[in-house]
This record gives C-alpha cells, sequence and structure tokens, in this order.
C-alpha cells in the first residue's frame, strides 16, 4: 500500500505526462461515457482491479464462474449459431426465406410471428385487420404450421421461435408437426422465447395475469424435460428491455431478475433446479457502446453462476452456465442514411462475438422501415460470416480478458445490476416488482434521458443528429401486399370447413376442464392442435378460466 508521501504509478504518470501534455492539447469537449451514460476515466490500470481476485472473479474458459465463457475452446471448436429473424406474410413466403437463408450458410432458423399471433389473435379476427403477416408469419392453426416447415427436417435443424404469450400453442403446434414428420421429439432442438415478465415489463404482448402465465411456462418447462430434453423451453429475453430504452445494466438486471423468478417457479412446482435449470437460455441486446456490450455478457455469466450455485444450491456445472442468443439493437438502426446501419450492425455483431454468445441474429439495414429484403437480409448475413471467417475474432478464447479497462467494467456491470436484484428482492420477487411498475418506471426513466441527449446533441447519432443530409439514397424495400391477408384468411376458412367439428368441440372443452386442475396443461393442448384448433380459439379456451391480464398504468 501507498504510505502517505507516496504517490502511485498512475498519479505519477498523471502529473509527469498526462497534465502537462493536456495544458497544450485540451481533450475534446464532449462527455465520455457509455450509451447509458456511465462514465469512463480516461485511463485504467491494475489500480482499479485492485479488489479483483482472477480465480474467483475472471478464471478460466468453461469454469466456474464462466466470466469468460461457457465452453471451453469457444470458437475454436463450434461457431456460433448463426440465426437469421425470418416471418412475412403467409407460411409460404416465409418457408421460402427459410429456405433461403439455409442455402446461404445459415446454421439455424429464427421464426417471427405476426402481431395477431403474437397476441392470441386468429386471422380472420377483426383485431387482425390489416396487421396479417406484417411483422411477421401469420399463423392460426397446425396446417400454417405444417406449410411454414415443409421440406425442413425437424431433426436436422434448431429453430427458434419469438412467441410468447401464445407459446404453449405455437411450441405445441411445433411438436406435432415433428410428429408428422416421423421425428421423435427427444430430437428436436430448438428454443420457444415463452417469457412473459419481459412482455409485463416492456413488450406489451400479453393475454392472461402473471400466475397463470408461469404456470403455463413452468408447464412447458415440465414436459419438456421428459419428452423434448434438447428444447430450451424459455429465452429469458433482456433484448426488449433494452428496445424499450433501459441502459445496460437495466436490461442485465431485470433480465436476471426474471430467470430468477422462473427457477423460483420451477422449484415451487416441486422440480429440481439441476433438472430444469440447464434448458433454460438467454437473450441479450447488443446495442453501439463496444465495450460496454462485452462487459454486459460477461458480468451476465458471472451473476448467474453465482445466483445458481450460491442461491439456489445447483450443483450440475450446466445449470450454472448462462447460454445467449444475442441480438443486434434494432432501436439503434435509423430510417435516415440507412446503409449506415450495416456498420452500426457490424460493431454490435463483434462485441456479441467477442462476448461470448451462443447464437447470433444481424439486423438488417432496412429493418427500421420494413421487414428485411432479401438483399438486405443476405447483407446482414454475409457480416456474421465475415467477423466468423475474416476477421480472426474467433481464434482465441475471451481475448478481452485481463483488459484493465473490460474487467473495470465487467465489475461496475455486475455491481450495478446486483444492486437492482437486491431491490428486487427485497420487494418480494419480480411479479411483485412488475405489479408495483418499479423496472416499468426505471426503464421509462432511462429513455426519456437518452432521448433528451440526442434531442440536445450530447449523445451523437450519425446521419440523425449529426452529419445529416437534405437527400438520400433509397434502397430497396420489402412490402406486404394486402393480397396475402385474403390469402391467409381464405386458408383459415378451408381449415375450419374441413376439419371434425367434434373433435375440435371435444378437445377445447378438455382443455378448459383440464384448466380447474393442477395438472399439466401440455397434453390438453397438444390434443387442441392435432385438431386444427386455431391460436385463438385454443387461448380462449384457457381464458375462460384464466381471465385476462390489464395493466395498470405507470407515471
Amino acid at each position: 500500500m501507498d504510505g502517505p508521501d507516496k504517490k502511485s504509478p498512475r498519479r505519477q504518470w498523471e502529473e509527469r505526462t498526462l497534465k502537462p501534455h493536456q495544458s497544450r492539447h485540451p481533450e475534446r469537449d464532449v462527455e465520455f461515457s457509455t450509451v447509458s451514460s456511465l462514465p469512463i476515466e480516461p485511463l485504467y490500470s491494475p489500480e482499479d482491479l485492485d479488489t479483483t481476485d482472477f480465480d474467483r472473479d475472471i478464471g478460466w474458459p468453461g469454469e466456474y464462474p464462466y466470466t469468460r465463457g461457457v465452453q471451453p475452446t469457444m470458437y475454436r471448436g463450434r461457431l456460433w449459431t448463426m440465426r437469421m429473424f425470418a416471418g412475412m406474410g403467409t407460411a409460404e413466403d416465409t418457408n421460402a426465406r427459410f429456405k433461403y437463408l439455409l442455402n446461404q450458410g445459415q446454421t439455424g432458423l429464427s421464426t417471427a410471428f405476426d402481431l395477431p399471433t403474437l397476441m392470441g389473435r386468429d386471422s380472420d379476427s377483426p383485431l387482425a385487420d390489416g396487421e396479417v403477416g406484417k411483422e411477421g408469419v401469420a399463423v392460426a392453426t397446425l396446417r400454417d404450421m405444417e406449410i411454414l416447415f415443409d421440406g425442413i427436417p425437424l431433426g436436422d435443424v434448431s429453430t427458434s421461435m419469438t412467441i410468447n404469450a401464445p407459446a404453449a400453442v405455437v411450441y405445441a403446434m411445433y411438436l406435432a408437426v415433428a410428429e408428422k414428420q416421423g421425428v421423435p421429439l427427444r430430437k428436436l432442438r430448438g428454443t420457444i422465447q415463452n417469457d412473459i415478465f419481459k412482455e409485463y415489463i416492456a413488450q406489451k404482448e400479453w393475454i392472461y395475469p402473471p400466475e397463470p402465465s408461469v404456470r403455463l411456462i413452468v408447464d412447458t418447462m415440465e414436459y419438456s424435460q421428459e419428452h423434448v430434453p434438447q428444447w430450451n423451453t424459455i429465452s429469458i429475453s433482456g433484448y426488449h428491455i433494452r428496445e424499450a430504452g433501459s441502459t445496460a445494466a437495466q436490461e442485465l438486471a431485470f433480465t436476471l431478475a426474471d430467470g430468477i423468478g422462473y427457477i423460483q417457479a420451477g422449484i415451487e412446482r416441486g422440480m429440481e433446479v439441476d433438472d430444469f435449470a440447464p434448458r433454460l437460455s438467454y437473450f441479450f441486446n447488443s446495442h453501439n457502446d463496444f465495450f460496454e456490450e462485452i462487459a454486459k455478457l460477461r458480468a451476465a455469466r458471472r451473476i448467474w453462476a453465482r445466483q445458481l450455485r450460491e442461491r439456489f444450491g445447483a450443483e450440475d456445472p450446466r445449470s450454472w452456465m448462462l447460454r445467449t442468443h444475442v441480438q443486434t439493437a434494432g432501436c439503434s438502426l435509423t430510417a435516415q442514411q440507412p446503409m449506415n446501419n450495416v456498420v452500426r450492425v457490424t460493431i454490435q455483431a463483434l462485441a456479441a462475438v467477442l462476448g461470448g454468445c451462443q447464437s447470433l441474429h444481424t439486423d438488417s439495414m432496412d429493418e427500421t422501415l420494413c421487414l428485411p429484403s432479401e438483399q438486405a437480409v443476405t447483407v446482414a448475413l454475409r457480416t456474421q460470416q465475415i467477423i466468423a471467417e475474416e476477421s480472426g475474432a474467433a481464434n482465441t478464447i475471451d481475448p478481452l480478458a485481463g483488459s484493465y479497462f473490460v474487467e473495470s467494467l465487467t465489475n461496475e456491470m455486475e455491481r450495478q445490476a446486483m444492486g437492482y436484484i437486491t431491490k428486487i428482492d427485497e420487494m418480494g420477487g419480480i411479479i411483485k416488482a412488475i405489479e408495483a411498475g418499479y423496472p416499468q418506471r426505471e426503464i421509462a426513466e432511462a429513455a426519456y434521458v437518452y432521448q433528451k441527449q440526442v434531442e440536445s446533441g450530447a449523445k451523437t447519432i450519425v446521419g440523425l443528429n449529426k452529419y445529416t443530409m437534405p437527400e438520400e439514397t433509397p434502397i430497396p424495400l420489402l412490402k406486404i401486399l394486402p393480397e396475402v391477408e385474403a390469402k391467409q384468411k381464405a386458408r383459415l376458412a378451408e381449415v375450419k370447413r374441413t376439419r371434425d367439428g367434434k373433435a375440435v368441440a371435444s378437445t377445447l372443452h378438455a382443455l378448459t376442464a383440464a384448466c380447474r386442475t393442477s395438472g399439466n396443461l401440455m397434453p390438453a393442448i397438444l390434443d387442441c392442435v392435432r385438431a386444427y384448433c386455431t391460436v385463438e380459439e385454443t387461448s380462449n379456451a384457457m381464458k375462460d378460466v384464466f381471465g385476462e391480464y390489464r395493466e395498470t398504468s405507470v407515471f
């Protein structure tokens, strides 16, 4: 320890070299901070890591606390799964995009559903008018799902599905398609997002109140543990929390608090933590601040490992491992000078790779304007492939470990996140915090602060509030024509006309009855989708018992 008259090497450097230089060449007149307004010092040194212990806090790849990654060889063994979000128009349209992307080197499917499907509505619902197929693929019955995956062997490909409130219904449809293909359920690999907490917090696509919603999630966990053991039953999503305007630390904290809530729900059901925790996965956003995003992902793994081992007593190392999909930040893309988005996405994707993701989606340059065109989605996929094959970023494991800056930022991310998690625990857990509007208020405040910074010019967005252009070169845009909705409605009408009406009525009645028991609902939901009950019919059969969620306004 330095004596009273002895200055540290860093302080000596500041006085000997830095200050004389700054007197002649002042620093730029800007606020040096992250996207999340975390102040950044001019230099980081060993002094910033004086409380960091290598074995306890950093460690080795593939070993607790997994700060440096969950795989010992990381990308030297296998590259991350490359998933491009696909979903537009009808099932035929999206099936064609799936096949195109697989032919272009994509290594996993990622399915986006339209707004009616996300809300548990059918394409012929009056509330669906004008929205069918617009922001994703329209799926109303098993027939749509059969077409969506026609010619795609489900036993050979990993599929991610971004669906939440009606997740159990859409998941059951996927399982039913696998049955029709003759694929054993034990061979299926993939992820269902199935994260309702973040819907209440940020995305606002819900059907039922929290308790029955969590029951459905635990039902999928319990059913998959026995029948679909390679399936990730929840993708606990911070992505939408960040898109709603949170800081990086808030995204990290509220997402992990959601994960803790699901662990608690599984244990309350009577499940052993090591039986289901290994099949939980995560989904984070990668925003513009390169080092902040890398630190966030490293801190996420460390916090999760410690929570599972020390808080929940998990003994299986697989339970300690936080495995994550990452998507580049849609909220960072601009309609102005959209080709600049290619650069933003490249930086964000590189941060995700250096942060140690297992799966990655790169946004297309046009996604702030429309669903991705074939040209734009190809550039986005090529971005990942160039990072993987040309940049050298995949050649070594956690190459930024030991950086004074990165390790300090990782520690700060953990410190801030644990402050939020502790507060949520004190409130009685994530459901109580959501009901009190706590995460919602914190995110709203952060979003307001950031927007004011952009409007004042304190935060630069190239092409939006700096380096603007009076005229811009247009890019090709994908348009979903009205004929899509008409075609989808016609197919749904034909399914309703030709299906077995008695089987529909019987299975829906059985599902409603099952909701009044404490039994697992997945078998009854599967019976409904096999009978070609619609998403809305199946969801409403449960709504009759569970009721519908109404949000309390937060100011």
